[in-house]
Order: C-alpha cells, then sequence, then structure tokens
C-alpha cells in the first residue's frame, strides 16, 4: 500500500548551498539585538523545480523559528495553478486572519488590508513564507514594510522586478543533483523493496528530471510494488510518455518527465479513483469539501472519502484539514487535461452540473437562515444521493458561506464556461444575499456582471432585473451613485413592462435611496410613499415597513420631526411583528435620533445600544459600523466624550475595511467634535479636515458643510470655511439647511 513519507525526508532537499545562501540573508537574532542591521528583508527562490522550492524552504523555516519570535505565516499563492491564483487581497485575509483580525473586519480594499498587515507587523519580528507566486505585483502587498521581519518567495520565475524595485535577494534552485535524487527515491522505497540497483535507481531519477515532485510520485509507485522489478517499472514509465501532452513548465525535458510520472501514478488507481480524480479538474476553486467531491462523482460521503484518501495516499491530492482536499497546482493542471481529453463529454457536463447544483442548493439552504426574507430561486433537481448541506442556524450557514466564499465566487465562471446559463444567474444572484458582511464588493461586482449576461442569454428579464437590482446595490455600498442609479433605473423599466408590482416597489424604494443620500429629500420622499403603496397592494407588509423607515429617515434628516416619528413608530413595531431584526435595528437607530433631539437622552442611548445589540447577534459589520455614529451622537450628547470617542473610531475602523469611504468620512466628522469637546483643539482640526477632503471627492456637499464649520469651530474663526460651507448648502431648501445657513451667516458676521 501506498505510504505518507517519512516526517524527515526534506533532508534529501536541504542541500548545503542552498541553506546556505539563505542563511546569508538571516537577520542576526530577531533584527533587534546587538545592533545588527538587516540589510536583505526579501529572498525569492526561483526555479522549475515545483515542490523542492517549498520542501527546502519549509526545512530551513523550521531551522530559523527560534531566530523569529512572533512566528511565521504561510500562503502557497497558486501562481501556476490552472485557475486564477491567488489574489493578493486574499492572501492578505489569511494572514490577516492568522494575526487574529476577525474575519468580518477585514478591509474590503487591498490598500486599507496591506496597510492594516504593515501595521500589524511593525513591531514583530516574523518570517513570511510566500510559496509558487506568479508575479511580483501578486507578492509586494504582501511585504511586511519593518525591517524585524523575512520574507521569503518561492516561484518558478525569477521575479525580477522584485530584485531591481524591492532589493530582493534572488537564489536560484535547479533540479536536485544525482545522488540526492537516488537519495530520495531509497528514503521512500526502504522497507518496502529490496535494495534497487544504483544505476537503476539513476536512470530512474533521470526519467523524473530530478523534480523533487516527480521523484517522490515515483518513490512511491516503486514502493507500492515491492515485487515488480525496478527495470519493469522504468519501462512502463518510458511507455506512459505518451499520456499527457497539455503541461507546460518552462523547460520540456523537465515537462516530459512530470507528464510521465503523474500519468504513471494515474494509471495505478483504480477505476472508481481514476475517475474521481479526471472529474474533479472541473472544480473551479482552490481547495473543496468531502460534500462538493461527493456531489461531483454521484456517490455517498463514506464511498467518497475512501476515494479521496487513496489519493491522497498515492500524493495526487492533499489534505488540509478534516474532509477538506487541494490538489497541487501542476496536478490539478494534469487532472483538468485528463477532463478534458478522457472523460466523456456528457459525463463531464453532467459531473459539473451535479456539482454546480449541489452549490446552488446549499447556498439556498443558507440564505433561508441568514437572509430569509429574499425572494428564493427554484432549484434545479439532485440525484438520489446528491444531498446539499442543511443549516441549524444563522451562524452555522454564515461560517459555511466565509469557508466557501471562494468557492462559490468561481462557480458562476464555471457554469459560463460549461455553457450553464441556468445555474449561471441563479449561483450568482444566491451568492449575493449569503456573502459574508467582509466580502468585497469589487469581488462580487464581476461576478454579478457574469449573471446578468448569463440571464440575458436564457432571456430572463425577470431574472436580468433582480440582478441589475443586486449591482445596483453593490455600487451604492462602494458610493458609485451613478452606477447605482443606471441599474435600479433599468430594473425598473423591465420590472414596469412586465406588470411586477412588488418589484417596481423595490426599484422605486431604492432609487429613493439614491436621492436621500444626495440629500434630495422631496424626490427620496416621493420614491418612498409610491414605494409603500405598491407594497401595501401587493400585501408586502415587510418591505412596507422598510419604505416607512427610509422614509422616516427622510423626514427625520428635512427636519420634520413630528412626521419622522409617527412613520418610525409604525415601521418599528411592523418589524417587531414581523422578527425582522436588521430592520428593527435600523428603525431603533431613527428612533434613538428623534430621542436625542427631543432631550430624552437616556432613552436614545438605550435605543442605540439595542442597535449594537441587533449588530452583533447578526455578525454584521455592515450594520453595527453604522448604527456605531447613531451611538456615538447619543454619547457626546450626554457628555460622555471618551465613549463617543471609542465609537467612532470603532466605526472608522469599521467601514474603512468594507470599503464605505462616505461612512469612514462621517466617523471622521464625530471624532473631531468628541476631540473638540475634550478640548483638543489640534486633533479635531485634523479629523475635520480630513472628513471634508473626503466628501469633497465623492461629492457630497452637505457632509462636506458640515465638516468646514465644524473646523471653522475647531480654529476658533470664520475664516473662508463658513463661506465655502454657505456656497455648498445654497440650493437645500429643507428646515436643517435653512437653519444651518442662518447659523453660518451669523457666525460669520
Amino acid at each position: 500500500m501506498p505510504r505518507q513519507l517519512p516526517g524527515d525526508i526534506h533532508r534529501f532537499v536541504n542541500r548545503t548551498s542552498e541553506l546556505g545562501q539563505l542563511n546569508a540573508v538571516l537577520p542576526s537574532g530577531n533584527g533587534q539585538d546587538e545592533g545588527t542591521p538587516v540589510v536583505v528583508s526579501v529572498c525569492v527562490v526561483a526555479g522549475t523545480a515545483g515542490a523542492g522550492k517549498t520542501s527546502l524552504v519549509l526545512h530551513w523555516a523550521h531551522q530559523v523559528r527560534e531566530r523569529f519570535p512572533d512566528g511565521q505565516l504561510y500562503v502557497n499563492l497558486r501562481g501556476y495553478d490552472p485557475g486564477q491564483p491567488l489574489s493578493a487581497h486574499e492572501a492578505l485575509r489569511g494572514f490577516l486572519s492568522a494575526l487574529g483580525v476577525r474575519a468580518d473586519s477585514i478591509p474590503q480594499g487591498l490598500d486599507a488590508a496591506a496597510a492594516l498587515y504593515r501595521s500589524l507587523l511593525a513591531d514583530r519580528a516574523m518570517l513570511i513564507v510566500l510559496d509558487n507566486a506568479a508575479s511580483a505585483a501578486q507578492v509586494r502587498p504582501l511585504l511586511p514594510g519593518g525591517t524585524d521581519c523575512l520574507t521569503l518567495v518561492t516561484s518558478r520565475s525569477r521575479l525580477s522586478g522584485l530584485a531591481i524595485r524591492d532589493g530582493a535577494h534572488r537564489l536560484t534552485l535547479g533540479t536536485l543533483p544525482e545522488p540526492e535524487a537516488v537519495a530520495l527515491l531509497r528514503a521512500v522505497t526502504a522497507g518496502y523493496r529490496p535494495e534497487d540497483d544504483l544505476l537503476e535507481l539513476s536512470e530512474l531519477a533521470k526519467l523524473c528530471a530530478e523534480l523533487p515532485l516527480a521523484l517522490r510520485i515515483a518513490g512511491e509507485r516503486a514502493a507500492s510494488n515491492p515485487h515488480l522489478r525496478l527495470s519493469d517499472l522504468i519501462a512502463e514509465l518510458r511507455d506512459e510518455s505518451v499520456l499527457w501532452d497539455a503541461l507546460s513548465i518552462g523547460d520540456a525535458e523537465e515537462a516530459e518527465a512530470v507528464r510521465t510520472v503523474f500519468a504513471w501514478s494515474y494509471r495505478a488507481l483504480s477505476e472508481p479513483g481514476a475517475t474521481l480524480f479526471r472529474q474533479l479538474g472541473v472544480h473551479p476553486g482552490p481547495e473543496f469539501g468531502l460534500p462538493a467531491a461527493a456531489a461531483l462523482a454521484a456517490l455517498p460521503a463514506v464511498q467518497t472519502r475512501q476515494l479521496l484518501d487513496s489519493l491522497v495516499g498515492a500524493h495526487l491530492l492533499e489534505q488540509t484539514g478534516p474532509d477538506r482536499y487541494q490538489f497541487h497546482d501542476l496536478l490539478r493542471a494534469y487532472a483538468a487535461g485528463l477532463t478534458r481529453r478522457d472523460e466523456p463529454q456528457e459525463e463531464g457536463r453532467a459531473a459539473l452540473h451535479r456539482m454546480l447544483s449541489w452549490y446552488l442548493c446549499t447556498a439556498e439552504a443558507a440564505r433561508t437562515k441568514v437572509a430569509r426574507f429574499k425572494e428564493p430561486v427554484s432549484l434545479p433537481e439532485l440525484p438520489e444521493t446528491v444531498r446539499p448541506l442543511d443549516f441549524a442556524d444563522y451562524d452555522a450557514a454564515m461560517d459555511w458561506t466565509e469557508r466557501e466564499h471562494t468557492n462559490l465566487l468561481r462557480t458562476v465562471g464555471a457554469a459560463v464556461a460549461g455553457e450553464h446559463d441556468l445555474l449561471a444567474w441563479k449561483l450568482a444572484l444566491t451568492l449575493w444575499y449569503v456573502q459574508p458582511a467582509s466580502a468585497s464588493m469589487n469581488d462580487w461586482l464581476p461576478v454579478g456582471a457574469t449573471g446578468l449576461a448569463a440571464a440575458r442569454r436564457v432571456n430572463d428579464s425577470a431574472a436580468e432585473a433582480r440582478l441589475l437590482t443586486c449591482l445596483g446595490m453593490a455600487h451604492h455600498r462602494i458610493n458609485a451613485w451613478d452606477e447605482s442609479l443606471d441599474c435600479h433605473q433599468r430594473a425598473l423599466t423591465i420590472r414596469r413592462t412586465n406588470g411586477d408590482r412588488a418589484g417596481e416597489a423595490d426599484s422605486l424604494n431604492l432609487i429613493g435611496l439614491i436621492h436621500l443620500r444626495r440629500r434630495q429629500l422631496d424626490a427620496a420622499a416621493a420614491h418612498f410613499e409610491q414605494a409603500a403603496t405598491l407594497w401595501q397592494a401587493a400585501g408586502s407588509e415587510r418591505w412596507a415597513a422598510s419604505a416607512l423607515s427610509n422614509l422616516a429617515t427622510t423626514h427625520y434628516n428635512a427636519g420634520r420631526l413630528e412626521e419622522a416619528s409617527v412613520c418610525v413608530q409604525g415601521a418599528l413595531a411592523a418589524h417587531r411583528a414581523l422578527g425582522n431584526a436588521g430592520s428593527e435595528g435600523n428603525a431603533l437607530r431613527i428612533l434613538s435620533c428623534l430621542q436625542r433631539e427631543r432631550g430624552e437622552l437616556d432613552a436614545a442611548l438605550a435605543s442605540a445600544e439595542e442597535t449594537m445589540d441587533i449588530a452583533l447577534d447578526l455578525r454584521d459589520q455592515i450594520y453595527e459600523g453604522y448604527w456605531l455614529l447613531t451611538l456615538g451622537d447619543t454619547q457626546l450628547a450626554l457628555a460622555r466624550h471618551a465613549d463617543a470617542l471609542a465609537s467612532y473610531q470603532r466605526s472608522a475602523d469599521l467601514h474603512r475595511r468594507l470599503g464605505n469611504r462616505s461612512r469612514e468620512a462621517m466617523a471622521w466628522y464625530g471624532t473631531g467634535v468628541a476631540y473638540h469637546a475634550l478640548g483638543r483643539a489640534d486633533e479635531a482640526t485634523h479629523f475635520h479636515r480630513r472628513a471634508a477632503a473626503a466628501h469633497h471627492d465623492l461629492g457630497d456637499p452637505w457632509h462636506e458643510a458640515l465638516a468646514l464649520e465644524a473646523l471653522a469651530s475647531a480654529l476658533g474663526e470664520p475664516g473662508p470655511y463658513r463661506s465655502e460651507a454657505l456656497r455648498l448648502i445654497a440650493s437645500y431648501e429643507d428646515s436643517r439647511a435653512v437653519a444651518m445657513r442662518r447659523r453660518l451667516t451669523e457666525r460669520s458676521a
């Protein structure tokens, strides 16, 4: 039976010259003792030796772990995977999680995530291993900024840009010298075969081009066939050289060797194991779980696990956790090539359809827990042996969506490539509902566009409208107002044409939110009133209550407090009766604002704190970040300045990570007000300047004017800031704007 390699096998790729060169770039101690300068903080280990680079680097990293007291970070960047390489942002998510950052607190933007990563490493001495890199651009955001960390990068490319621009030291790793290649083969086969002839071992090593990955697989094959002469195995290996010609790793001889050894190991599998190996080549993500593999194979989980274990034993697959597996990138490319060439087309298409259907049905099961009020999609029928997951509660569903997020994103493209357009748009839509709160809108937007194109190809206008709606909301969350409005207006046109009154109300409500955001309050109120009327006529009480909440916000912003109070009380009662916690929290936010303006400060604080409980229960940082602004305002009114400062700063941090610059700037404004109340004018001035600049860039004159007015107050002089604020709000006619103009005019005088 094939066996796992012995734990000390890495010594056979522990070549003195390479380790010596690695030791030459190692900081003395942790880079802090004895005043030793760190000359090199990045080292690139380049070459075509496949897994040998990783083995060497990991062995060296184990040897020097005491020199990096704060630990080590490792990621496989999948630079030569047949699918998309791991993005720098995905790698940063993993690193930040390992460094203690909650998944829903990781910034959505690459720059913000990289900045947080560098700040967390600034005072640490760590070793960072970036394995299998594709390009310098993929690596650069993952480089720490300080001098106490050392970064090792492995790649088949030379990554010259890192050497030129970032001062990296480059170490070129070739294949194993023949004596070490033979030693590796002997180590793998020891105890399983009579001692083989040295010349035959040398010939086998040459056939494997002295590549460690190929040598390990060939050695396992020899160990699992102890009664066959090595000469027969060599002849068999030569005969297999025609089986695969799709892989290219740069050097023709090395490519042929890897193709040959992979084919050799593949042909030794049982027929069910070989079939599963081919089928796994269609999986779109870098790793997968047992249930997805079982769906792909249309087999029970127990039988699928046995086959997966056989693939792991043959070193054709790696197990990464309980019932989680991944390919080496070369092996995944090999499996994909076999799928295209050897798997009957209809069987391969059916396997892909089963897997995608399983992901869709499981995602829909998650939606019933995390977004239960959203309209479902019709689901495909599954074979009796293919069973989607079910989830006990909200947390279980969220855990799955976070774990499978990358795979879910890639299913949409895989569906289109496999000509499964119906599944493609349904996957894109369902993914919108179940994506984690920390997920980047920039990740979903291209997926949504792909799903929209698929819906158009199948001539499903209702699906097109739904995806346009999701795209509009995604653009809204990143403050792309024009793009958001365009999507919602196109969806509105389709829904009116189709006679979809509830859908029409949805589009009107979302267009109203854009008007509200732009402080076009009369237009916003008109849209919310129309939406509420249509939803009530359609019997959609839950959505009618949402429109009522939005109308309450509009009246509040306009200074119409009595109208706002009536609307919010009705909305709050409806949401509580329906058990809609998120919308209840938003109604409580508005109620807290009204209570604060009426001087009911204790009640306002209780309402604001209740919103925090709801946000934390839902694990929703979009809600948490927004509602923290209201909590900070109430704490400020109660003269709890330090508490307010903490609330605003937490809100700013969350919105920066979520990529919402507008609300981040609102939090800066609140921070400035809190610092001013604490008598710290310099800090207040700093944050008001930042808020004004951000709102100016976003084209938000109202909030820019508020920040400029606060800046003038912090500076203790009228200056040009109040004049500019007056100019910015000149076109607004609501009572708050009128009062602000009066106030600015009096203070300027």
